[in-house]
């Protein structure tokens, strides 16, 4: 019996729509990731990106648990001396809601060239309206 290896030219695409109101960061996060890098499918091969694409909306009114909103920081360098600048995730949420969740699920992708080719298949949006009507996309089936 020989190892199915996905080739780049059979993966079917699907596009996928996620509503982030009400959902926990983390455990949404985790179950976008599985989807983009085709973990969801029968013929996931870890080197070919087999996933598939994912809308999500409302990423405004993502939830955390505990005291992630004042406690939880995210981190960004200038690149100079004394450059190191940092948020809450209550100021994060307010200023640029779409990069929390994007910081999410690229952190659970591997760290690779890979990787960097499925994140472009996220698109994240921070109100209900998305321009990817004419995808068709289906909503997704989330564990609970």
């Amino acid at each position: 019996m020989k190892t199915y290896s996905a080739k780049p030219g059979e993966i079917t695409r699907d596009w996928y729509l996620v509503d982030a109101e009400g959902k926990t960061l983390g455990r949404l996060a985790t179950q976008i990731a599985d989807t983009l890098r085709g973990k969801r499918k029968p013929q996931y091969t870890p080197h070919v990106d087999t996933g598939d694409f994912v809308v999500v909306v409302n990423a405004e009114k993502i939830q955390v648990t505990g005291n992630k909103l004042d406690q939880k920081r995210y981190y960004r360098h200038s690149g100079y001396p004394g450059g190191l600048r940092s948020r809450t995730l209550r100021e994060q949420l307010e200023r640029r809601p779409t990069e929390v969740l994007r910081v999410a699920v690229k952190g659970m992708l591997p760290k690779n060239r890979l990787a960097r080719q499925q994140i472009t298949k996220l698109k994240i949006y921070a109100g209900p309206e998305h321009p990817h009507e004419a995808q068709n996309p289906r909503p997704l089936e989330l564990e609970q």
